[in-house]
């Protein structure tokens, strides 16, 4: 059973031309080192996050991410995304047996897949549910491309991540961290980072002493602007990631409601990293993101905007 390209041709183009093109232009322009000086691919990067929306968006800063992978070594792919349109409370696997890009198809790791669900945790996603998701999709022509020497060498696990509480995120960190520890496998975990405007339902401004309040439509502030405002928000976030403290991110979240909408697929990211640290004590880890954008600067109530941010996984 093959998953279509359901996306192709309005979240980004359906043409083989035109697509590699595109990507070759976003992975161009990322520079050959980050601003810490580390050069790309980032050696032992084994996950990456990196956004989902239409590539004229987000696209520039999902190069970012997937400039560190270096794909010499790796056999297989997990891509974990978030559920958008279906209420799911636990994980969702492909029942598909290829997924199809403009720029080529990727094969799935069905042998994998079903040791995933005969843990019995795991629960099946039909076809339907899995062409509707865009969150798994936008990161196929990504990953087609920069394995696109060895495409037929690899395989990938796509994981739909429900509306699960710490206890399943945990829980699912658990059942995973054997596979993110194996240095042959890579992990993207696929999320946008905050969703802004009343068309969102999510108006949180902090001010310069970082108190929150709930902007309503008539509301006017520019000390500091909206978009400065989220980008702080978005950035406090990302410092706790970068922390590897899956307890204090929570309490983030929980404190501003920021609309990461993979923040979940990025808990159990964390878990993962926390079970294999507390098995391997000695081991090195880092997340480091390095590229950060918004869609528009919000200036007014009535603006809306959504963050985008790449990161990279380092595990020794």
């Amino acid at each position: 059973m093959n998953r279509v390209a359901s996306h192709a041709g309005t979240w980004y183009t359906n043409s083989n031309v035109r697509l590699n093109a595109e990507l070759d232009k976003y992975l161009d322009k990322v520079p050959a080192s980050t601003e810490q000086g580390e050069s790309y691919p980032i050696q032992g990067a084994r996950a990456i996050i990196a956004p989902h929306a239409g590539y004229s968006y987000s696209g520039p800063t999902a190069a970012y991410a997937y400039k560190c992978v270096n794909v010499s070594e790796i056999e297989r792919v997990f891509i974990l995304g978030p559920s958008h349109h279906v209420y799911l409370d636990g994980c969702a696997l492909s029942q598909c047996d290829t997924y199809e890009t403009p720029i080529g198809n990727l094969t799935l790791d069905k042998t994998t897949i079903q040791e995933l669900y005969n843990t019995g945790k795991f629960q099946w996603m039909n076809k339907d549910v899995d062409e509707d998701e865009h969150s798994i999709e936008m990161h196929l022509p990504f990953t087609a491309k920069i394995f696109s020497s060895k495409l037929d060498q690899i395989k990938v696990i796509p994981i739909m991540i429900g509306s699960i509480g710490e206890k399943k995120e945990k829980l699912f960190g658990e059942l995973l961290s054997p596979y993110l520890a194996n240095s042959k496998t890579l992990f993207i975990i696929s999320s946008d980072f905050c969703h802004w405007g009343l068309r969102f339902s999510y108006t949180y401004y902090q001010s310069k002493d970082h108190k929150g309040v709930n902007l309503g439509p008539r509301d006017i502030v520019n000390d500091p602007p909206i978009y400065e405002s989220i980008s702080n928000v978005d950035h406090e976030g990302m410092r706790l990631i970068e922390s590897l403290d899956y307890d204090s991110f929570s309490k983030y979240l929980r404190a501003t409601k920021n609309t990461i909408c993979g923040r979940h697929p990025i808990s159990v990211l964390l878990c993962a990293l926390s079970t294999i640290q507390q098995q391997n004590p000695s081991q090195k880890q880092r997340i480091q993101f390095i590229k950060y954008a918004q869609s528009n600067p919000c200036q007014i109530v009535k603006d809306s905007s959504v963050s985008y941010a790449s990161a990279y996984v380092y595990l020794d």
